[in-house]
């Protein structure tokens, strides 16, 4: 028996890939509109900066976000935008919507926090006891920039009388929940025109780049429990079809494309040694940039578990939890935010965050300097490049709508995502300083886009090139409903 819903997918967004420089575009004027958006947010930098930290002090799990989506949606209430709660069948998602007609700009924004890595905002790993989860991809910084940003373009829209329309999206469960799969499955993109996004990072980089496709599912053995001494041949253990399985998907790498790649954990194991395990779980994530080899890879994974239970006598069934397409990227909108990047500039630390960052780097096995907090990187196109491994639920999006998306330098220069020095940093003035670059970027971006119509059908017409006449959009986790309880 066997049970398959669907998949998710771990992401970053990943920006800037070392490939052949492409041709710069011409960067946009520094108008007064802009310089407005950049003197309003340095004002408001006190009020984002404590938004961000409160969604930093939640540290809620995917699909839990409920302190912090309704910090959001409130903060957006205030400022005028209709929010539309509990979209695509999740409680914690919402889309906020202000003024009418088009172009119609779409910002996306996450909070969602990853298991474990609770640490206080120190430039030395202190746990925070009791607590669940840790900002470790900034998605606390990620949701507040991004409702700073649409703020400014609504108040560009509300003083200038200029058509169009902006959302925010708040997207919860990026971490493997895939909730913007849900959301773009459910339609909620289909009158915009272009969206928008940033992400968290070591670095500030605008570029043409790409992430993997990946697909997720908990695979569920059961056997029958005995004494493992007094009478194990009475017994059937579902860990040994485990292990059994991931023996097998060990030994299938050899035989698979070598940039696939296949992650799995154990997540239940038995009680007792003594008790032979009625019960064992593993987790298992699948990825690849071209999203047919995913699949290919996927079906031989769950081969090797029917393969397991058999060889042991258990039982086996899987749910999907998640699934991912790549990101489709946009060189004519990535030129727009690099040159509006460029503008703003990157993060320059004072003396107390230059002694927060020294230390921080003293625990990397490699050394940044620090000052590349302050460097903007130049533009690359690696549209068709292989990129460093990660995904992101983006990447639907993307293939729903022409889409673009920066990184700032949130954290010191060196950092990993996903680790305690991420999220230090992301609790305190550094990431905060780079959430507000990625909130001017996002806002100035967006008002070329209002200004210049002809870029949003340039870069539907790229759009349209990269996806291909005969695409059509089909959801790597099928019709299954939100995995709400994923990180239960």
């Amino acid at each position: 028996m066997k049970t398959t819903f669907l998949t998710t997918a771990l992401l970053l967004p990943l920006l800037a890939v070392a490939q052949p420089k492409a041709k710069k575009a011409v960067a946009p004027a520094v108008d007064a509109d802009k310089k407005t958006i950049i003197s309003n947010l340095d004002k408001r930098f006190p009020e984002y900066a404590g938004i961000s930290k409160q969604i930093w002090d939640f540290a809620e799990l995917g699909y839990l976000e409920e302190k912090s989506s309704a910090l959001l949606e409130e903060q957006l209430k205030k400022e005028g935008f209709e929010v539309q709660t509990g979209v695509a069948g999740i409680p914690t998602a919402f889309v906020a919507t202000y003024g009418s007609g088009k172009p119609v700009i779409g910002i996306l924004g996450e909070y969602d926090a990853l298991p474990g890595l609770a640490t206080e905002a120190k430039p030395e790993f202190t746990p925070i006891a009791g607590q669940k989860g840790g900002h470790g991809c900034g998605h606390n910084l990620f949701g507040t920039a991004s409702v700073a940003a649409a703020v400014e373009v609504k108040e560009w829209l509300k003083k200038s009388g200029h058509s169009g329309t902006i959302k925010i999206f708040g997207c919860p469960a990026e971490e493997g929940g895939s909730a913007k799969v849900y959301m773009v499955r459910e339609g909620l993109f289909n009158d915009v025109d272009v969206a928008l996004h940033w992400h968290p990072g070591a670095a500030n980089a605008a570029d043409a780049g790409t992430s993997l496709a990946n697909k997720n599912a908990k695979f569920r053995f059961r056997g029958i429990a005995a004494h493992a001494a007094a009478s194990p041949e009475r017994g059937r253990s579902a860990l040994d079809g485990v292990e059994a399985m991931n023996m097998m998907v060990n030994m299938m790498r050899e035989h698979i494309p070598s940039d696939t790649r296949i992650h799995y954990v154990i997540t239940k194991g038995g009680e007792a040694p003594n008790v032979v395990p009625a019960f064992a779980e593993v987790y298992y994530y699948a990825r690849h940039q071209d999203r047919a080899i995913v699949q290919s890879v996927w079906k031989r994974i769950e081969n090797a578990a029917e393969g397991a239970a058999k060889g042991t006598g258990t039982k086996v069934e899987w749910e999907v939890l998640g699934g991912v397409y790549d990101l489709l990227p946009n060189v004519t909108l990535a030129e727009v935010m690099h040159q509006n990047l460029k503008t703003v500039g990157g993060v320059n630390y004072t003396p107390e965050e230059t002694a927060f960052a020294k230390k921080i780097s003293e625990t990397f096995d490699r050394k940044v300097p620090i000052e590349d907090a302050a460097v903007v990187k130049d533009f690359r196109d690696a549209s068709g490049s292989p990129t460093s491994g990660g995904s992101t639920d983006v990447g639907d999006v993307s293939w729903a709508v022409p889409t673009v998306g920066l990184s700032t330098a949130t954290w010191v220069p060196g950092s990993s995502a996903h680790s305690w020095q991420s999220t230090a940093a992301s609790g305190m003035s550094i990431g905060q300083k780079g959430m507000i670059v990625a909130a001017k970027t996002l806002a100035m971006t967006a008002l070329d886009l209002y200004k210049t119509p002809a870029l949003i059908e340039k870069a539907r017409v790229e759009w349209n090139q990269k996806r291909g006449a005969d695409f059509k959009y089909e959801a790597l986790l099928g019709d299954r409903k939100p995995a709400l309880d994923y990180r239960k």
